[in-house]
């Protein structure tokens, strides 16, 4: 019987050795996985490169692991908010290395990583600091700089509900950067608010299907 269910979020995370990639999902505070954030958090786990959208918020979730000192590397779009100043003071103070992507070009990487495209061109970035050190072409008038994709070891993503097979449904835009970062990592890790029998989940609208997923955990004891 194929079941991806595991007992607990530390038990998910378990495995995950340093020096790992690990794309969290979230647009800011809407759809961060932050229970699978903590349990990395206590698990150990140091030197990570961290793929996300921004760079953390306040002092919890994302924000607690980089305070912690576990994260070599962000690759975000957004590293500098209100409250992201966990984030700014260890850049300032050159402990953490930043590579800024802007937002569209993330997501397309991410994808392009999961869809086994070898690569991309596009305009955004042309005539900026952006621009240094990367391949660009001259297409129809118009010049586009080529952009690589972005592959990871683990991804860590909140979903609404799943059934054994890890079949995922989202709620509302907490999916964001969920489906493509379960495509693009060797091993996808999701917490749920419930878990729900095989063929509970109307086919149409599973966003996510288990192929993509290894790992679930049901957290919060119900949904949020």
């Amino acid at each position: 019987m194929i079941s991806k269910l595991f007992a607990g979020v530390r038990d998910a995370v378990a495995d995950m050795p340093d020096g790992a990639t690990v794309m969290v999902g979230g647009f800011g505070l809407a759809g961060q996985p932050v229970e699978l954030i903590d349990a990395l958090l206590a698990q150990g786990a140091r030197d990570l490169v961290i793929v996300n959208n921004n760079a953390g918020n306040g002092d919890t979730g994302l924000a607690a692991l980089l305070a912690a000192g576990r994260v070599r590397k962000v690759i975000c779009s957004f590293p500098r908010q209100v409250d992201s100043h966990v984030f700014d003071s260890l850049y300032r103070a050159g402990k953490l290395e930043l590579e800024l992507v802007p937002q569209g070009n993330l997501a397309e990487r991410i994808r392009a990583a999961g869809a086994g495209i070898g690569g991309f061109y596009t305009p955004t970035g042309v005539g900026t600091l952006m621009a240094q050190g990367k391949e660009q072409r001259h297409i129809n008038g118009r010049d586009y700089l080529l952009e690589y994709p972005l592959h990871a070891d683990y991804a860590l993503i909140k979903a609404l509900r799943a059934d054994r097979w890890g079949n995922l449904v989202y709620r509302k835009t907490a999916r964001n950067f969920g489906p493509i970062m379960a495509t693009a990592a060797r091993v996808a890790i999701v917490q749920v608010g419930e878990i729900v029998e095989l063929g509970a989940l109307d086919p149409e609208s599973i966003v996510t299907p288990g192929l993509f997923v290894q790992r679930v955990v049901a957290v919060g004891g119900g949904l949020k």
